[in-house]
């Protein structure tokens, strides 16, 4: 797995259509992050963002090979599953970076106190919340990607609307992880008290799990 991982590393770098979604998130953050900003606002803010750049980048990994190549890849490593998986496990990956890169960069600037600024905050449980919040968002980011481009979908039309309608309503679904996570975020911003999103982080988790696993069998049945 680990050389598969590899190979759809290097196929996304030197391909460079992960710019797109990278510079994307970099705009957002540009809008919406400020040095001296309260540190929980900023994270909650960081960490929904990246929910629909994971999305984009599991369907670029899912789509970059073309038929004929993910055949022989599939046939070198014992069958379209788990190339697939790789595909899925490299854009998580790459997102987990970019978002860990972003929480850090974000905690260096931003202030460690409440909404009213009156209110400290403590740095290092920002930063766990903030870490946590981000994994949530990506995982369910990678969900969404994963159900919404192939075997599932295949018309690239369809797959965008998909993605972007099932990327807003994990934002903002009642009992969604990701919004847990990131309103838990903002809401403590108010009282300066850190909510360590670890229930939301365990659900995120199983349904990326779940839809991974639905995803890569029926790769076998629908290519």
């Amino acid at each position: 797995m680990t050389a598969l991982i590899r190979y759809q590393a290097a196929l996304l770098l030197r391909s460079q259509r992960w710019l797109a979604p990278v510079l994307l998130y970099v705009a957002f953050l540009g809008v919406g992050v400020r040095s001296g900003q309260p540190v929980l606002d900023s994270l909650g803010y960081t960490a929904a963002g990246l929910l629909p750049i994971t999305a984009w980048l599991v369907q670029i990994c899912a789509t970059q090979e073309p038929p004929a190549a993910r055949t022989v890849v599939a046939a070198a490593v014992g069958g379209q599953p788990r190339a697939h998986l790789a595909a899925l496990l490299t854009a998580l990956g790459c997102a987990g970076l970019l978002g860990t890169a972003t929480t850090a960069v974000v905690l260096l600037i931003s202030e460690p106190a409440g909404t009213d600024h009156t209110v400290a905050v403590p740095l290092p449980s920002a930063g766990l919340a903030g870490l946590l919040a981000t994994a949530c968002c990506a995982l369910l980011g990678a969900a969404v990607g994963a159900l919404c481009t192939r075997p599932l979908l295949h018309r690239r039309g369809w797959s965008i609307a998909a993605t972007v309608i099932a990327a807003l309503l994990a934002l903002v679904t009642s009992g969604s992880p990701a919004k847990y996570a990131v309103t838990g975020l903002v809401t403590g911003s108010h009282t300066g008290a850190v909510h360590v999103p670890v229930l939301p982080l365990l659900g995120a988790a199983a349904v990326a799990t779940a839809v991974a696993a639905l995803a890569c069998r029926l790769t076998s049945v629908r290519g």
